[in-house]
């Protein structure tokens, strides 16, 4: 395993982040495929065993259910140092006019349940899951960096927003000589590749880091595109994500694949951790082999005209994975 800074800071995180949004209660989330506490300890061990130090999850998956299966999981197997913990807040927790956002309230409220449900003193990487277009900017900065001195959270980061509202959370917190945001996770993968355009160009430039998520598009980068999964079959959010016009994509996947006996995973992982801008892709693991392919992708590398193969197909798509203004709370 290969391990590289997280953006600005000395953090060292592994070239593959775990990501444990799989991991939960399934009665207490919205996905019925989440993997319960039993049968979840097994991939935590698969992934410290493959040199793995990165765990994202969020509080909102599971209905908080995931925190404690990776606080729990993790911390019978490591000392605490040993490992990066990275959790998100603004997602609906509770019923109440303030069970999400991120306003100074909800986030000095949901740090602490963080921290219990995960069994730790603090998280490594405190990160917004969306923009909140009902709090002032300042507001979270403010509270963001309140939870940085108070020892609760090493590090904060943004996940996916517009390239100018992440520029203008840089500038404010700059300002105010707040807590800066060190990585951002977004959405970017070979059927997604708009934030080429914008965020990553702002990211290589600010040296932030970036952890992407959904590296290999819920999985359609891993089969034949008229095959499913469980999870393809009742996952209406990933439904939206992809059409027609990405098939092509898939198939020179699939092609590149075939022709070096390789999984289609490790190619189109390959090609995430291919771009230099890169930190760590978030892969799930459901099955034993997702983490081997991660691991194995490290290794590959793609000669010019595979690139241009798996680039040369792309079409352009309207902005996902983003926050809407005109989202109901």
């Amino acid at each position: 395993m290969d391990y590289v800074n997280l953006g600005p800071t000395g953090l060292k995180v592994s070239r593959i982040t775990l990501g444990c949004m799989s991991y939960g209660v399934p009665a207490r989330g919205r996905q019925s495929w989440s993997i319960d506490r039993d049968d979840a300890v097994a991939y935590f061990r698969q992934a410290l065993d493959a040199g793995i130090n990165s765990f994202d999850t969020a509080n909102v998956y599971s209905d908080g259910t995931s925190e404690e299966i990776t606080g729990a999981a993790l911390l019978s197997m490591v000392a605490r140092e040993e490992v990066v913990i990275a959790t998100k807040v603004n997602g609906r927790m509770n019923p109440s006019a303030n069970g999400m956002g991120l306003s100074r309230k909800a986030i000095l409220a949901e740090i602490d349940h963080s921290l219990r449900r995960l069994g730790t003193d603090y998280v490594d990487l405190y990160q917004i899951h969306r923009w909140d277009y009902e709090t002032p900017i300042e507001e979270t900065l403010e509270a963001l960096h309140d939870v940085v001195r108070a020892g609760k959270v090493r590090y904060i980061g943004a996940s996916s927003m517009y390239a100018w509202q992440f520029a203008q959370a840089l500038y404010v917190a700059d300002l105010n000589g707040w807590t800066r945001f060190v990585s951002m996770q977004n959405y970017y993968n070979l059927l997604y590749r708009e934030e080429e355009r914008e965020m990553l160009p702002l990211c290589e430039d600010q040296g932030i880091g970036v952890i992407p998520w959904s590296p290999l598009a819920r999985g359609r980068l891993t089969r034949p595109w008229e095959s499913q999964t469980a999870r393809s079959e009742s996952d209406e959010f990933g439904t939206s994500l992809y059409g027609e016009v990405d098939k092509p994509v898939v198939d020179a996947v699939i092609a590149i694949a075939a022709n070096r006996g390789v999984p289609p995973a490790q190619i189109a992982l390959a090609w995430v951790l291919a771009q230099s801008v890169v930190t760590s892709p978030i892969i799930g693991a459901t099955k034993a082999h997702h983490i081997d392919d991660a691991v194995a992708a490290m290794s590959i590398e793609l000669d010019d005209a595979e690139i241009a193969a798996l680039e040369g197909s792309y079409q352009p798509h309207p902005v996902m994975g983003l926050a809407s203004p005109t989202s109901k709370r």
